[in-house]
């Protein structure tokens, strides 16, 4: 007679079996926690079979070998059981979501580690140099922002100077026609320009700290006529009489070595105010008198009417209202 021998099969689970070995070796949780590490919760989810609340995978493999090495057991096994249980919880949970027996649970697959934190960290610093590059190139290769409020191209002004204003870019060097303007922390700049009779061309340069330049040509055409033809037309018979028999004057003015704050007057209207360039000369006419006040009365060369009158004053500071006719005849303005 054949007998046969029945052979036990461990079907614990690995809860059940971790479980039993706790109780076998009467452990507490606490106690496994503190040799291991494993937080008490994350064994209660091990022994208790809840695997959607333990942490990833890999800490999960973590703990495993851990509490092998402190049982004394193969890591290997407990990991392979664990990743076979785990898969069966899964499609366990795809079958009942599914069927619509019960709400999907909103458990998030995206796990933040150390290693993430890093790499993002280094990414972030990346993208911000290249952007920080980027805009500095941009900034070297191009031209500096530059607008010329007034006057506009192609005006006409009647007068023998016109005010110049406009913005720039926020740091940078403003020249008009070569000659160096101030400008506000908003990039802001007013001056006042000498005309000559005629079409003027007024250059307008903004210099970035990089040295690149951007440049902007305003035409404007001055009319002296209308301002003649305006004050004889304010005037009576007598002045009329009275002005054709006096002679004009033309003051041709300039400075050298260094440039020059100039206010110059002409009939008693004020027609430039402004910082003259070494050897750029300016000139203005009037009917009677021109005024001149200069910051540096010795470096301020004067002609009058074509005559050369040689320095405007031996005084090297600032000179106030020194008062020409047309014979070239400097007086003191009263």
């Amino acid at each position: 007679m054949v007998r046969f021998t029945t052979k036990k099969i461990d079907s614990l689970t690995l809860g059940e079996r971790m479980k039993k070995l706790r109780d076998e070796r009467r452990l507490s949780l606490s106690e496994i926690s503190k040799s291991t590490k494993i937080q008490t919760k994350y064994l209660e989810y091990l022994e208790d079979g809840v695997y959607m609340k333990l942490p990833a995978d890999v800490y999960v493999k973590g703990f495993l070998r851990s509490y092998a090495i402190f049982m004394g057991l193969n890591e290997l096994a407990l990991i392979k059981q664990f990743e076979r249980e785990k898969g069966i919880h899964k499609n366990i949970k795809k079958v009942v979501e599914n069927d619509g027996t019960s709400l999907p649970l909103g458990f998030s697959s995206l796990v933040i580690t150390p290693k993430m934190i890093i790499v993002s960290a280094i990414l972030l610093v990346v993208v911000s140099s290249f952007i920080y590059l980027y805009i500095e190139v941009n900034n070297f290769v191009s031209k500096p922002r530059l607008n010329v409020i007034k006057p506009a191209d192609g005006s006409t002004v009647i007068g023998s100077s016109t005010h110049v204003t406009g913005v720039a870019e926020k740091g940078a060097l403003i020249f008009i026609n070569e000659q160096p303007v101030l400008v506000n922390e908003k990039g802001e700049f007013s001056e006042d320009v000498g005309l000559k009779p005629g079409l003027n061309v007024i250059n307008v340069k903004a210099r970035s700290k990089f040295n690149k330049e951007d440049v902007k040509s305003v035409s404007v055409n001055a009319d002296f006529q209308s301002v003649v033809n305006e004050q004889v037309n304010s005037e009576e018979v007598n002045q009329i009489d009275q002005a054709a028999s006096i002679n004009p004057i033309s003051l041709e003015i300039y400075v050298s070595p260094n440039p020059t704050w100039m206010s110059i007057e002409a009939d008693g209207n004020l027609v430039y105010s402004g910082v003259l360039l070494p050897e750029s000369v300016q000139t203005f006419n009037a009917n009677e008198k021109i005024s001149v006040t200069s910051g540096k009365g010795n470096e301020t060369f004067v002609k009058i009417n074509g005559k050369d009158l040689g320095i405007l004053s031996s005084d090297n500071g600032v000179v106030r209202d020194i008062v020409y006719d047309a014979n070239g005849k400097i007086e003191e303005k009263k």
